[in-house]
């Protein structure tokens, strides 16, 4: 089995719905994603994937759907504020946790045809969540 894995770094703020804790405010992260690829044979130019596809791809649309906005849950009552004001927000099904933006993150890695192993979006320098497919 060959693996490669490419760091992206982004930045968002976010906050959760029913949460007690610190993380019920806005707040924002300085993000790690960790996209690890693997496959069992490599490609023509013998790579897994070439780290620049990475970024063409996946990093772009980080930067372009992601990076420096607000992650929201659909239903969070500030949204409609923040976005009468124009200020660019992602909006989620789910609570946007590390553990959630990870898996939006694998899923459109494997929608764009990359082999996509695991996500992990780290929150902090000493906690990351995330996402991998079970077989």
């Amino acid at each position: 089995m060959y693996k490669a894995a490419k760091e992206i770094y982004f930045c968002y703020g976010h906050r959760l719905l029913n949460y007690s804790g610190k993380c019920k405010n806005l707040h924002g992260h300085n993000a790690r994603v960790e996209v690890e690829l693997q496959t069992d044979v490599l490609d023509d130019r013998h790579m897994v994937v070439d780290f620049d596809d990475i970024n063409r791809v996946i990093k772009t649309w980080i930067d372009q759907q992601l990076d420096h906005r607000m992650l929201l849950r659909k239903d969070d009552p500030i949204l409609p504020a923040i976005q009468a004001q124009g200020e660019p927000c992602f909006v989620m099904e789910t609570n946007p946790t590390a553990e959630a933006i990870a898996r939006i993150i694998y899923d459109y890695a494997a929608e764009q045809g990359f082999p996509v192993a695991e996500v992990r979006v780290w929150e902090t320098e000493s906690s990351f969540a995330s996402y991998r497919k079970t077989i």
